[in-house]
């Protein structure tokens, strides 16, 4: 598992591996926006309860952004929703139909359209201009029939579910991993990974590779080449240490041997 050694201190694989996990949940969440929550079948009549939600980054404008169903039978898209607007604080946009009277029953509503997306099997992508940026595709889908979500389709949702992402702003490219059934749709509100800015997680790859790059000498390293918490380690030499979530491991060091002729003074 040890791949070098650093004053004492060693640079273990799970820590690597960790680096590496970072650097992929990074590249994996910055594909915004996404299709976050969809509510496609309410109890009852569908008319002004139904919503799409949609998550961002701050400040992302959504003009020319669409929102379009896509018919499991044939392929045929709609209906169509032009977005307009900017991405508020909560990172969560939500777009909601409307009732004959201009009113709807989405209390988080940011904008209202005229919309209602069929049951499954089918699809509802997001695009902008003619490129599709984003699409969930749900329900069971036969030979002949139209998928155009990403890998495989999500469950089709029952009357008053809806179809939510794990988290908002993570898309790795299957909606049946990526989706999830909620009996209870939360428009406006989501769970969003914490993950380190891009800038941190290239920072901790460089000091690991820093590291790694002094393999073979002795002595204390120079600071400029080590973060802050890598040079309080290296204070505590009885001590081995891994970067990230590993508990640390005292190193017990054997006394040193006397000489056979050694006796103790006389007093």
């Amino acid at each position: 598992m040890v791949k070098g050694k650093r004053g004492g201190y060693e640079l273990g694989l799970q820590t690597v591996m960790a680096v590496a996990m970072l650097g992929l949940m990074a590249t994996s969440a910055g594909a915004l926006p996404l299709l976050s929550e969809v509510y496609y079948d309410a109890p009852g009549s569908d008319d002004g309860q139904l919503f799409v939600e949609i998550s961002g980054e701050v400040g992302t404008s959504l003009d020319g952004f669409f929102v379009e169903g896509i018919n499991g039978s044939n392929g045929a898209a709609g209906p169509t929703i032009e977005l307009t607007g900017t991405i508020g604080s909560s990172r969560l946009f939500v777009v909601a139909d409307q009732m004959s009277d201009g009113s709807t029953s989405v209390s988080t509503a940011d904008l209202l359209a005229n919309f209602d997306f069929q049951n499954g099997p089918d699809s509802i992508v997001l695009r902008q201009g003619d490129q599709v940026v984003d699409a969930v595709g749900y329900g069971v889908f036969g030979v002949a029939e139209i998928f155009a979500g990403e890998g495989q389709a999500t469950p089709d949702a029952l009357p008053g579910e809806s179809l939510a992402r794990r988290f908002a702003d993570l898309d790795t490219g299957d909606n049946a991993s990526d989706f999830r059934i909620l009996a209870t749709p939360t428009p406006g509100a989501a769970e969003f990974t914490v993950v380190p800015e891009p800038g941190v997680a290239m920072l901790l790859g460089l000091g690991l590779s820093g590291l790694a790059a002094v393999g073979g000498r002795q002595g204390p390293v120079s600071r400029s080449t080590l973060r802050v918490p890598v040079v309080h380690m290296r204070r505590r030499r009885a001590w081995q240490r891994r970067s990230i979530g590993i508990t640390s491991a005292r190193v017990e060091r054997a006394a040193p041997e006397r000489p056979s002729s050694w006796t103790p003074m006389q007093s």
